[in-house]
């Protein structure tokens, strides 16, 4: 199922692997060398020259977006960013999950990317609760698209129904109703 927010910005249930995109975000830990959920999906979909690639980057932190070549992925490239673990939401997990799809955006836009696709950062084996998470993607990729040209549409990749019903509901209290 397809849920359009706006001209920008879609809402889709899907296997974020799958996606021929400019670029697909994934939810990466630290050393950017794969692991669980959304990161290990997609590091074993693109193949062994992702991770051959992503051994070049010296990791990163939390709140950071790199960018890599999307390998064996239909997705032209990747964007590995690092969120919050989830610590009860008063160590700075709000700012640094913002700062996690800004960079992302960032990334996108400096390498002229037109369409990027993101998963609920955070939101798996990191425990961001997933209705505070959709809130701050929503206001901070909204927050970008009002000031910014690139990426041109955003895809929120849902890997599941409650998910996706979880997106619908707050992108129709933030932004309005959703089609």
């Amino acid at each position: 199922m397809t849920l359009h927010v706006d001209d920008r910005i879609v809402i889709l249930q899907a296997d974020i692997t799958t996606l021929a995109v400019d670029a697909i975000v994934n939810a990466a830990n630290t050393s950017l060398m794969g692991g669980g959920g959304v990161d290990g999906a997609i590091h074993r979909a693109a193949g062994p020259g992702l991770l051959a690639e992503c051994r070049t980057l010296g990791g990163a932190r939390p709140g950071d977006a790199k960018l890599t070549a999307g390998h064996g992925l239909p997705a032209r490239h990747v964007i590995h960013a690092v969120g919050p673990v989830w610590r009860g939401g008063d160590s700075g997990e709000d700012r640094t999950l913002a700062s996690a799809y800004r960079r992302s955006l960032e990334v996108a836009a400096e390498a002229g990317l037109g369409t990027v696709a993101f998963p609920a950062i955070s939101t798996g084996v990191y425990g961001f609760p997933i209705e505070r998470a959709t809130r701050i993607a929503l206001s901070t990729i909204r927050d970008w698209l009002v000031q910014h040209e690139l990426p041109e549409h955003i895809v929120l990749v849902t890997h599941g129904a409650q998910d996706l019903a979880t997106y619908e509901r707050i992108a129709a209290e933030a932004l309005g109703p959703v089609s």
